[in-house]
């Protein structure tokens, strides 16, 4: 997979005979990434064609122009769907895998930890920091993360007591 390919979900289980199939999302952007006419791509590099999505019963299901039974739908099972990254050109407009790995850093400079994950909640989104107390959670803020460096492997986080180190 590229550097710029992101997982957006996993399949599923079949469901019915022609081919449709159950679909574990993990993408914020679910109808756009799996509207009729998207793309995405398994490990191994095998494009697939979103012919077609609906949910039921709660779950997304989807039928792919490439798959047309039960058997191939089956062969998918488990996989990771992967779809490339969207225009980020916009300085301020960062992707979880972007942030994930990133050293974190106080305004001081000093190590404070590294970015474990990022939590899309509803509010706002959340970067889990594993820090040498364990991990915190720092609201993804301008004013608490006033700084992103992603080419420079860092981010740096406010000094406010509490939030990231004691006192």
């Amino acid at each position: 997979m590229p550097d710029t390919a992101v997982i957006v979900g996993y399949a599923g289980k079949p469901h019915g005979l022609s081919g449709e199939l159950a679909v574990r999302v993990i993408t914020d952007e679910p109808e756009r990434r799996f509207a009729p006419g998207a793309a995405v791509a398994l490990e191994d590099g095998t494009d697939l064609t979103l012919a077609a999505s609906r949910t039921h019963n709660g779950v997304l299901l989807v039928r792919f122009a490439e798959i047309g039974s039960r058997d191939a739908a089956e062969s998918l099972r488990g996989q990771a769907l992967w779809a490339e990254l969207y225009d980020l050109s916009d300085e301020n407009t960062f992707h979880g895998a972007q942030l994930a790995g990133l050293a974190v850093r106080g305004a001081d400079g000093a190590q404070l930890g590294v970015v474990a994950r990022v939590l899309h909640l509803p509010a706002q989104d959340l970067l889990e920091v594993q820090t040498a107390d364990g991990p915190k959670l720092v609201p993804f803020v301008k004013d608490l993360v006033p700084e992103v460096d992603v080419a420079g492997g860092f981010l740096v986080v406010a000094d406010i007591p509490g939030l990231l180190k004691d006192g």
